[in-house]
């Protein structure tokens, strides 16, 4: 058996599966010729419309103005690009070797035979949501950790390898789970029978050829064994988003309705000094706080004083915060591009985070809003002593 053929899967004489992997030059030539030679119906990918998207045009956001990108909903492509340029770097393959080559590959030979292609991945947005969900503060510093700061693994296996052993590449997904078990969860798990369940959905039109990661072969394999119908069925189980917590907003509108309550129980009661040094204490302590933060970001002086400004109001309403005020400051002021934002997440060294425009944003934002908080507490803190006293 030849090493290719590993990856060739036929579940019947009209559905075979080719695993992938997704950084190789030969996983290129294994899926083009597998459509020359076998002649499907229909060529079904591990793709989605953002996915294929981030494929075809992978430079498309590098000259777009971020606010533009936040505001059209497309801050997930950026992460999607950043994913990928990451993924190449750490496997120092050529550049003449792309993330993703063999699938756009599939799309192009389907599209010269005059195939219809069929994408059958789960939207990433949903993915990305659902794991993110699932994970445990832990879980998330760890992932976060290794997407973007770890050291590349010299001693890792070889592209080449892992196309020729869909095991090989298995086990490294099931070790990728005992870093975030959550995450894997829903990267693998759920993906496989998403996967499977598009598969089964599409199944009745002709010979199929399907091509997904190698890695998913396996998983992919027990899910069709199961009942069509079943399998099928998951799929909307699989697209649900997950909710937000509603607890942290109730805490932040409870927090400034009983310091209103107190301070009006005090002017009620004839304590004017009293309550005229209680909102000195929240304007200066929240102001200062705030800008200190900002400060310390190294923000703009704008950025500074807006976000300053904007705290004693912003801590007060549980849908607002200080730091997004000069975050927006600093993003308008130095507005960074989609480009700036793909080289923050390559960044090794996080003293490079000021000189970025992204990083720089970011920090800005996050140190305000952390000034915004300190404040709101000894602000309280201290209303709560004069209330009290």
């Amino acid at each position: 058996m030849s090493d290719s053929s590993k990856n060739i899967i036929d579940i019947d004489e009209n559905l075979r599966l080719v695993g992938t992997a997704h950084i190789s030059s030969a996983s290129v030539e294994l899926v083009r010729n597998q459509i020359k030679e076998w002649s499907p119906d229909l060529v079904a990918v591990e793709l989605c419309e953002s996915r294929k998207a981030s494929l075809l045009e992978p430079d498309a956001l590098d000259n777009e103005d971020l606010l533009k990108i936040l505001n059209d909903g497309k801050s997930h492509m950026i992460l999607l690009q950043s994913a990928l340029a990451a993924e190449q770097r750490r496997m120092g393959i050529s550049s003449g070797e792309k993330p993703g080559a063999e699938l756009l590959a599939a799309i192009e030979a389907a599209d010269e035979s005059s195939i219809p292609v069929e994408l059958i991945d789960r939207d990433v947005l949903i993915t990305l949501r659902r794991a993110w969900s699932k994970m445990g503060f832990f879980e998330k510093a760890r992932v976060l950790d290794a997407l973007l700061w770890q050291e590349d693994d010299e001693d890792g296996a070889s592209v080449e390898e892992l196309l020729e052993d869909s095991d090989l590449l298995s086990k490294l997904m099931e070790e990728a789970r005992e870093v975030a078990p959550a995450a894997g969860s829903v990267l693998i798990d759920e993906r496989d029978a998403f996967l499977a369940g598009r598969i089964q959905q599409i199944r009745g039109r002709g010979k199929i050829l399907a091509v997904v990661g190698a890695g998913h072969l396996k998983g992919i394999q027990e899910n069709l064994a199961e009942p069509a119908m079943e399998t099928a069925s998951r799929i909307a189980e699989l697209n649900i988003e997950p909710r937000k917590a509603i607890w942290p907003k109730a805490l932040m509108i409870a927090i400034p309705l009983l310091l209103f309550g107190g301070l009006g129980w005090m002017w009620y009661n004839g304590e004017i000094e009293a309550v005229k040094q209680a909102a000195l204490a929240w304007l200066a302590i929240n102001a200062g706080l705030t800008g200190l933060g900002v400060l310390l970001a190294r923000g703009h002086p704008l950025s500074v004083l807006v976000g300053a400004l904007a705290s004693p109001i912003t801590s007060l309403n549980p849908f607002l915060a200080a730091g997004w005020f000069a975050g927006y400051t600093q993003l308008k002021l130095t507005p960074p591009t989609g480009g700036d934002a793909q080289a923050f997440l390559h960044l090794d060294d996080l003293s490079l985070c000021w000189k970025n425009r992204v990083g720089k944003v970011l920090l800005v934002t996050a140190a305000g809003n952390i000034g915004s908080v300190f404040g709101t507490w000894v602000a309280g803190g201290a209303i709560v002593g004069i209330i009290i006293g």
